[in-house]
This record gives structure tokens, sequence and C-alpha cells, in this order.
């Protein structure tokens, strides 16, 4: 069942069709093999604390997410080929698509909501 991300600090939904990635294979995997991410998808993975573009085909947008939820670090538009650095109070990331975050309106410290967990 897809997950529904709602950015409870500013009433906006970031993802209404997210997967989660929670054994290794899905963490692993990630968005590999993947063309884009369309409009409203998102991929969870957890746990998490720093992702890499290899071999990625497009930007996405990455929160960082603590244990309680809230966005920690964003970093926005990531290319393929980058990385991020270790952000050590993270303990999930949310994928989406490059420029969701800044459409939403989302800012460190904001807490997120799932829905359909």
């Amino acid at each position: 069942m897809p997950l529904r991300v709602v950015n409870a600090s500013r009433g906006t939904v970031l993802a209404d069709r997210a997967g989660w990635a929670r054994s290794f294979g899905a963490r692993l995997k990630g968005l590999l093999g993947r063309s884009s991410l369309g409009p409203g998808e998102g991929l969870l993975i957890e746990p998490c604390d720093a992702i890499h573009m290899f071999f990625m085909r497009f930007p996405i947008d990455a929160l960082f997410l603590d244990a309680d939820r809230r966005v920690v670090r964003l970093y926005p538009r990531l290319p393929p080929w980058s990385a991020t650095s270790r952000v050590r109070e993270a303990r999930s990331v949310l994928e989406l698509p490059a420029g969701a975050g800044e459409a939403s309106g989302t800012r460190p410290g904001d807490l997120l909501r799932l829905e359909g967990s």
C-alpha cells in the first residue's frame, strides 16, 4: 500500500504514492532503474543517513528525517552522480521529484506525518 506523506507543519502533501524501502535489498536498489519520479511519487528509505546518486538518471529532492520524522536536512535538486554527506541525526530519507520540497514550502524543522503505514 502506498504511503501518503504530509508536511504536518505546513499542511501540504509531499507525496501521495510513496514507496517504503525497509529491507536491505529495497534500500540498496532505491530508485535505480527508474527513469523518473512523477508528481506525487516518492520513496522513504529507512534506516538511512546518507545517499548516493550513482547510476541515477534524474535529479531528486532528498529530505533527511530524524526519529520523530522531523526534517533535519534538505538536499534540493540533487543531481545524478553525486552523493550526500552523512547526516548524523537522520534515521531516514524521503526521496521526491526535484522541486517538490520547494513547491511544498518544506524547510528543516518541519514535522512530517506518514499515512497508510
